[in-house]
């Protein structure tokens, strides 16, 4: 377990509130249920921040060869493996 540390948030008085009925709600502190929402944000963003990143590598990759596929041959390589049909992925063209 990495080690922890004290920080500080300032919530308004409805948020406060907010999540004290919300811990008492679940039976939990309201620390555990800002740590968890802190966690869940923090979770959620790294794959939203991946994501983006692969996709501006995957542009990149696009501009600097052309290579691609169409909407219409992708639908029809996953309409066949929907249907239960072994099917390798199309080769990428200019």
């Amino acid at each position: 377990m990495a080690a922890q540390s004290t920080t500080s948030v300032k919530l308004d008085s409805v948020l406060k509130e907010r999540v004290q009925r919300l811990a008492t709600a679940r039976r939990r502190t309201p620390h555990w249920v800002m740590r968890e929402a802190v966690q869940q944000y923090v979770e959620r963003e790294e794959k939203r921040e991946s994501f983006r990143q692969e996709a501006l590598a995957a542009l990149e990759d696009y501009q600097d060869t052309g290579l691609h596929l169409t909407h219409a041959e992708v639908g029809a390589w996953l309409a066949k493996l929907a249907a239960g049909k072994k099917s390798k992925l199309p080769k990428c063209h200019a």
